[in-house]
């Protein structure tokens, strides 16, 4: 017999939870402050706090993609055979958690290649997937497509369909659809419509500003009136409140990293929770969810 909270979510579509495995000094924000070099010297929190996501997604019963950054991979290396013996998916967040935009197309592909070798080698499966740092795929940068293809990707998640400063593309379509010649599928980040606007409501940040109910909506309106699987992230260090603590900060940037942090495992957990949740690869390439037949010219 099914109890209530498993014949709502049995009702609902299957939706995809991703987190984007980085440590709390590697955010775009913080790159001038601590550049690549010294990364080494630095405390690092996100082999605990990846371990504590892979505990909640355990108690729950998800399985869940991570985009992990080839830095933090070579590094913890036993963190990658944990995600592997769970059976989550491994994707490529890059190497270097540097923005598109910031790279040459050859510094691009060399760093995606370094990352996707070294996964695969790790972890003994195949990468299929990649999510650019700060989702900096936009319309200026969108020759990464091709490259991304021909480093053998199938899919990418790095577009996110709003208006940010530091990231964002409005114009793109809210849904996955086919980006290069070759079949290369886009998996933007979810977003629903108000007002002609596109509203973000696929986690980070905002999942952390807007309060839970707006989410709990969000996700039911694309799974029953739009008939879409969602897709979510977070990052490891966003259910750590008890990172170190950075000063001389701007007031913009203090808040969207620190803001509501120590609610952050509470309200994921709700999240797993209430609705059904999978990786990109079962959601969205195994099942009859993946519609994006055809290619879409994006401008």
């Amino acid at each position: 017999m099914l109890d209530a909270k498993t014949k709502q979510k049995s009702a609902i579509l299957t939706n995809a939870m991703t987190v984007d495995v980085e440590d709390y000094f590697q955010v775009s924000a913080f790159e001038n402050r601590f550049p690549k070099d010294v990364w080494s010297i630095l405390p690092t929190r996100v082999d605990y706090n990846t371990r504590e996501i892979l505990e909640l997604f355990n108690q729950q019963g998800v399985k869940a993609t991570f985009f992990i950054l080839g830095w933090v991979a070579e590094k913890f290396p036993a963190l990658i055979d944990e995600i592997v013996k769970e059976k989550h998916e491994i994707a490529s967040h890059g190497y270097w958690h540097q923005r598109v935009n910031l790279l040459t197309p050859a510094e691009f592909k060399k760093d995606v290649l370094n990352s996707k070798q070294l996964l695969e080698d790790l972890s003994g499966l195949p990468v299929k997937g990649y999510r650019a740092p700060t989702y900096s795929i936009n319309f200026q940068t969108q020759w990464a497509l091709a490259i991304l293809e021909e480093c053998g990707f199938i899919y990418s998640s790095s577009i996110y369909p709003i208006k940010h400063d530091l990231y964002g593309w409005p114009s793109a379509p809210r849904f996955s659809f086919t980006s290069t010649p070759g079949g290369l599928i886009e998996i933007p980040i979810s977003t629903v419509q108000w007002a002609g606007c596109n509203i973000p409501c696929g986690g980070g940040g905002y999942f952390r500003l807007f309060p839970y109910a707006f989410s709990r909506w969000a996700i039911s309106h694309l799974n029953k009136k739009e008939g879409k699987p969602s897709i979510f992230y977070f990052h490891p260090w966003e259910i750590d409140p008890n990172q170190p603590k950075q000063t001389n900060l701007s007031v913009k940037t203090k808040f969207r990293h620190y803001h509501n942090l120590s609610f952050m495992k509470n309200k994921i957990t709700k999240l797993l929770e209430e609705f059904k949740w999978g990786t990109i690869d079962n959601v969205f390439l195994r099942t009859t969810n993946y519609e994006a037949k055809q290619q879409y010219s994006i401008s």
